[in-house]
């Protein structure tokens, strides 16, 4: 499914048809769906998976997947987005993808149904000893996993003493159990291959993780009642067997922005698409300023001849329709009136829509209102997504 002119052509029917005519927030369901079925395919058997909620921050977004994947695991990052979804959907299991101040538990269970189920994600000691407080002053019973820094060094325990007292400690509360462990590891996937640096990075990694199930008594118990948590898109496709964790987090993978253009993850499509009205298509490239430095032009890419202004702009994005057609970094970004510069023989006019790539989708998709999702050359559904939260 290649992004061509006639991908782009059908894109810009379908939001004129809708009547859209301010930047968008773009999901094409066929290659969604498609990304979808990559995923599953490249899972090893008995490998569960968490969808990752700030990724892809749309209770629609998330149900569709849901059904699509049959998981009712997910991974949330804040506790706007973990109130929602236990409201939403109080049957999913949410891990915590980020330990959390004692007080956003306190307010979870002041606010949250009394169905609702969360794993929370404890780092340090004294963290753990405020939610054990916690669970005691009101007499709630805490599912406990633990972060482990497995080489990404951004916190977590190391695989050491503190990891077992911490782990004994869970063992002899009557507030709280031990559900597992949680290691994030994208830094394997930045590692050039160069001199074996990936593959030293995914060793230690797991020698890292082995350690830490040995330390918290994990290979003395049924796994299948464990929480053993891994990788996130950029990594899930180094997991071919479940030895050493029994589920992946994925979310930014199933939409595919720039930034997970890597060589593991080829096999997905690029499905998500920032469209904005071009407001002004001028001939030659006209910058404040050269008026007056006679003989002066502004430097611009060969073969640029037009001035583009969109309607909004300077998001995490590229463009990539038009072809050739670029920010201009010099002139400055703009949120209002973007300027971008464009081949000559670029037809664009004013109101056709340029089409963006985000570079992620986590901030992104919480910028635009409801995603427009397309298909078969029409736009199907809106889907709200989550009030913008950090």
């Amino acid at each position: 499914m290649p992004l061509t002119a006639d991908y782009f052509a059908k894109l810009q029917a379908a939001l004129v048809e809708a009547g859209i005519a301010q930047p968008t927030l773009i999901i094409d369901r066929k290659r969604l769906d498609a990304n979808i079925e990559t995923f599953r395919s490249h899972l090893p058997p008995g490998m569960a998976y968490r969808i990752v909620a700030k990724s892809l921050p749309s209770l629609p977004l998330l149900e569709h997947i849901r059904q699509k994947t049959g998981t009712d695991r997910m991974m949330t990052f804040n506790l706007d987005m973990l109130l929602e979804i236990a409201r939403a959907m109080p049957d999913v299991n949410q891990l915590l993808g980020k330990p959390m101040p004692v007080a956003a538990a306190r307010a979870f269970y002041r606010d949250a149904p009394p169905e609702a189920k969360v794993q929370w994600l404890i780092d340090t000691p004294e963290r753990l000893d405020q939610y054990l407080a916690l669970a005691a002053e009101l007499s709630v019973h805490l599912d406990i996993v633990f972060e482990i820094d497995v080489g990404l060094h951004r916190g977590g325990f190391p695989a050491d003493e503190s990891l077992k007292r911490a782990w004994q400690k869970l063992e002899a509360s009557n507030s709280a159990s031990f559900i597992g462990l949680m290691g994030y590891e994208p830094h394997i996937a930045k590692m050039p291959e160069k001199h074996g640096l990936r593959e030293k990075a995914k060793a230690h990694a797991r020698e890292v993780y082995e350690a830490a199930k040995t330390l918290t008594g994990c290979n003395e118990r049924d796994e299948r009642g464990l929480t053993l948590n891994t990788a996130g898109s950029p990594t899930y496709r180094l997991y071919t067997d479940t030895s050493m964790a029994n589920e992946v987090s994925a979310g930014s993978v199933l939409v595919k922005p720039t930034d997970f253009d890597t060589d593991l993850l080829e096999d997905h499509l690029p499905a998500t698409f920032i469209a904005a009205p071009a407001l002004k298509v001028l001939d030659g490239i006209n910058v404040a300023g050269f008026d007056f430095l006679e003989g002066r032009e502004p430097e611009m890419p060969e073969g640029h001849s037009k001035t583009i202004y969109t309607f909004g702009g300077n998001w995490m994005a590229r463009p990539v329709w038009p072809e050739g057609i670029l920010v201009n970094e010099k002139y400055g970004r703009s949120s209002n009136q973007q300027m971008l510069t464009a081949p000559g023989d670029v037809a664009l006019k004013p109101d056709d829509f340029v089409f963006f790539r985000p570079t992620q989708s986590e901030a992104v998709f919480l910028q635009f209102g409801d995603i427009a999702l397309v298909e078969d050359g029409k736009v199907v559904e809106r889907w709200p997504v989550f009030k913008a939260s950090a």
